[in-house]
């Protein structure tokens, strides 16, 4: 098991810590991480991949990596993903080399993934500070999907009942933050990650 954490003993080489973000789609997650890190750029976030179809204003290698299914599917095989999931019909997973470098140069590198994701990253990294991301109702989370215009009745409809899914297993995560106010969020994830010892 690999030992993650920020601690120093003697002189050896501290790892930094690995922070597991999870959240239903419409929690607003990627909106809190984009803050935190704009606050604290000494984080490093881990950029996934995913077989979703682009978004308009997404950018390869900066929201995402996008790749066809059997690219994906080839790097599972490889053993090139740290952890990978299906979500809504498409692969999303964790590119491994960029993370455990990081970790290695003792820098701390912060996950955006799905449930299942964590699930993995969890039994490989029991030391990974995990915090799940959580809306105010689920019918703000509706409301929220709604307006975001990317998907249609249907994919809303999916979305919502993963939501459901998913906040049954907020109770597996170190810390649950609720999203009604993004700088209270925010600090509040903060004070979670930079708490003195």
């Amino acid at each position: 098991m690999n030992n993650i954490n920020m601690n120093t003993v003697g002189n050896e080489k501290t790892k930094g810590m690995l922070i597991v973000v999870s959240g239903p789609s419409g929690s607003g997650k990627g909106t809190v991480i984009k803050r935190l890190l704009e606050k604290r750029p000494e984080i490093y976030l881990s950029v996934s991949a995913t077989t979703r179809p682009k978004r308009e204003n997404e950018e390869d290698g900066v929201h995402y990596y996008f790749m066809n299914k059997t690219e994906f599917e080839r790097k599972i095989k490889a053993g090139e993903m740290l952890e990978h999931a299906v979500f809504a019909e498409n692969y999303y997973g964790t590119p491994a080399s960029y993370v455990l470098e990081r970790l290695e140069n003792g820098q701390n590198v912060l996950l955006e993934i799905e449930v299942d994701g964590a699930g993995q990253i969890l039994t490989k990294y029991r030391d990974a500070l995990t915090v799940f991301i959580s809306p105010p109702s689920m019918d703000e989370l509706r409301r929220r999907l709604q307006k975001r215009g990317t998907e249609n009745e249907r994919m809303i409809q999916k979305r919502t009942k993963i939501a459901f899914r998913e906040m049954r297993e907020r109770g597996n995560y170190d810390y649950i933050v609720i999203n009604d106010d993004l700088e209270r969020a925010v600090t509040e994830i903060e004070n979670i990650i930079f708490k003195p010892n």
